[in-house]
């Protein structure tokens, strides 16, 4: 099941995308949010995979929270306002609806979030696409490896990932080395099955380097004061067990 929040201020909106959530199979109604700050509050408590959220709405707006979250689920945006559109795609949303839309339109949506969040398995994910970016046969416990990105290949060293972010079929590798990310065309499978120890997939869409761990809170990881990445059910037994086997204390 994908856990989704509804956020919007206006009632009777809000009824109607929570009514259109519950009539896909697929998707968990975890909460009804009338406002950006009441689902942030809800998002630092609850592993959420995917939020619908209107952009338009008193003190803070769908657009800026989503942009100021560290580790934002899968969004849909809703608006009245076509001329939103192209910015909510800059935030990397997953799609946008155009208010009044109709259940159709709701549950085309809803498929293209299930699609980006349980992608169909490939076959030992050797796709030649995916595999080709990158390079080399380097062995598990190696220092470095060497990734194509905008045309080029370039050498990324182990110590310094400190999280990998899937998204669809492709990979942000976030460094501790520079700001911004190493985007590449590349499954989680393929660089999970190269990286050391120290590192662990603790949700569909995250891996991290357990080095770089400064907490943990209920269902995240805190990695620094701006960087909670959430802990997925299915990996949250073997995580729990990794820390576990680290705990000083009763």
């Amino acid at each position: 099941m994908i856990r989704t929040l509804a956020i919007d201020d206006e009632p009777l909106a809000l009824q109607q995308l929570a009514a259109y959530i519950k009539k896909i199979s697929f998707l968990e109604l975890v909460a009804e949010c009338h406002s950006a700050m009441e689902a942030k509050k809800i998002l630092e408590e609850e592993m959420i995979d995917c939020i619908f959220c209107d952009i338009n709405m008193p003190d803070l707006d769908g657009m800026s929270f989503v942009k100021g979250l560290a580790a934002p689920p899968a969004v849909v945006f809703t608006t009245a306002y076509s001329e939103y559109a192209v910015e909510g795609y800059k935030v990397d949303a997953v799609d946008y609806l155009l208010k009044p839309y109709s259940f159709d339109e709701f549950r085309h949506a809803a498929e293209k979030v299930q699609r980006i969040l349980t992608p169909s398995p490939r076959p030992d994910d050797n796709d030649s696409a995916t595999a080709s970016n990158l390079t080399g046969s380097a062995p598990q416990g190696a220092q470095s490896l060497f990734i194509k990105t905008d045309g080029r290949i370039v050498k990324i060293l182990v110590k310094d990932i400190r999280y990998v972010e899937g998204m669809s079929e492709y990979l942000k590798i976030h460094l501790a080395s520079q700001p911004r990310p190493i985007v590449a065309l590349l499954s989680m499978k393929k660089l999970e099955d190269r990286l050391p120890s120290n590192f662990m997939r603790i949700h569909r869409s995250y891996i991290i380097n357990l080095d770089e761990i400064q907490e943990v809170n209920k269902n995240r990881v805190i990695l620094d004061e701006s960087t909670y990445l959430p802990i997925g059910d299915l990996y949250k037994e073997s995580f729990t067990n990794y820390i576990n086997s680290r705990f000083l204390g009763k």
